[in-house]
């Protein structure tokens, strides 16, 4: 079987898991991300003892046991990634307000767009299943794609 069919599988049972489990597939991302933090920790205090290395170290740490014990890092992560994204395309949208190359119309388009995006941030953060249903869904379009790609 090709790779991009085999990837393509395996990324529509991720997505699937995430959909049907979303709050233990949250909680493993969560674990995860954790975990890789404080193991990028440890190396980076004892990779080089510069205060920069050990101040990155310590703040490694911190985050990974934010993330194992308190904050689920999947929303988290994908909050700020729409919190940024929506300030971005709003900004755009003003600047297209006030050049003379982007209609008005489609500038106040793009600023809704970026509010959008802005509140799809703020539920990513109040509600961590959300999160993780958009993930799986995601994953199953990859999965799709990439399994009737030739």
């Amino acid at each position: 079987m090709e790779s991009n069919k085999m990837t393509g599988i395996l990324s529509i049972i991720l997505g699937l898991i995430f959909i049907i489990c979303p709050v233990l597939s949250s909680g493993l991302v969560s674990v995860m991300i954790g975990v890789s933090l404080i193991f990028l920790g440890i190396a980076s205090i004892f990779g080089g003892f510069s205060a920069f290395n050990i101040i990155v170290g310590i703040l490694a740490v911190i985050f990974g046991l934010l993330f194992i014990f308190q904050i689920d890092a999947l929303s988290f992560l994908l909050g700020i990634q729409f919190y940024i994204i929506g300030i971005v395309i709003i900004l755009l949208g003003i600047a297209g307000l006030f050049s003379s190359g982007m209609s008005k119309i489609a500038s106040i388009l793009i600023i809704l767009l970026g509010i959008i995006a802005f509140a799809l941030g703020g539920l990513s953060l109040t509600n961590p299943l959300y999160a993780a249903i958009l993930i799986g869904v995601s994953l199953i379009i990859q999965g799709v794609r990439l399994y009737v790609a030739e």
